[in-house]
């Protein structure tokens, strides 16, 4: 992998570790030299319509900014600094709910609740395409978290960027999504908070929720604020859904601005790695 985008997060957390600038000289030698780790890979369901993901997802403030922001990619970078603010000081919150696996020393978060998950394929349906991991989530011990929220951010790997370290206890191929919550925040913090994701230590806030998940079910719902107008999904940059009235809402997108679910299948991928 050759950093060559705007954000470059999943370079920079396998570069990091080993003191590497994240650069295409440094990406391409650990290419040549030819080591390699495994990486969890995230599935992401509705229907029988599916999205693998290796690097985040993200709803609420993160995915404004990150799509959103793109009317200003001629900046480079700093699109997301500059676009980062603006939405800050016009702060958006969005009704709706998420439910989750706790990992092991993570059961406190949240309250117990049951899911009702999308049933699998058909067998033969199955045989033509990889359609993720084969766990049974509905026998798994759920539990919830009700809104408004600002942000919902499930992350994979440490780097959301170069400049981002949005989940500093990710781990490569652990099984489990860090995911990172905030409901109510002052904006004064907030903008405090966004100062500390270039070191982590945003995660250490009380406005933020930190944890490890195993599952995740994402339930999305409207703007407070405006209730005829919805959000967007964003996974590894790309559009997912786009609800009512939201940037660019007239394109199509892979998913409807509805419900979703994610599983995890540890060790999946496998990427050059300079250790």
């Amino acid at each position: 992998m050759v950093p060559a985008g705007s954000g470059n997060g999943m370079i920079k957390s396998l570069l990091e570790p080993v003191g590497l600038p994240c650069s295409a000289t440094s990406a391409t030698i650990s290419i040549i030299r030819g080591r390699t780790r495994s990486l969890d890979v995230a599935t992401i369901s509705q229907g029988t319509t599916k999205f693998f993901s290796v690097l985040m997802l993200a709803w609420g403030l993160v995915a404004d900014i990150d799509i959103e922001s793109e009317k200003f990619r001629w900046m480079g970078g700093a699109r997301f600094d500059i676009y980062g603010l603006q939405r800050i000081i016009c702060l958006r919150q969005y009704y709706g709910r998420i439910l989750f696996v706790p990992a092991p020393g993570f059961e406190s978060y949240g309250q117990r609740a049951s899911c009702s998950v999308d049933k699998e394929l058909s067998g033969s349906d199955k045989a033509l395409v990889y359609q993720g991991p084969d766990t049974k989530l509905e026998d798994l011990d759920w539990r919830e978290m009700k809104g408004p929220f600002v942000s919902v951010w499930l992350h994979n790997v440490p780097w959301g960027a170069e400049n981002t370290l949005a989940a500093p206890d990710a781990k490569f191929s652990d099984g489990f999504l860090d995911l990172i919550v905030m409901k109510d925040c002052p904006k004064l913090a907030l903008l405090s908070l966004m100062t500390k994701l270039s070191d982590g230590t945003h995660v250490q806030s009380p406005y933020v929720s930190y944890l490890k998940v195993k599952a995740f079910v994402l339930e999305p719902g409207a703007r407070i604020d405006e209730p005829d107008k919805e959000g967007i999904i964003d996974s590894d940059g790309e559009v997912l859904a786009r609800g009512r009235k939201s940037y660019k809402c007239d394109q199509k997108a892979l998913m409807s601005y509805d419900k979703l679910q994610i599983s995890v299948d540890q060790g999946l991928a496998t990427l050059f790695s300079p250790e």
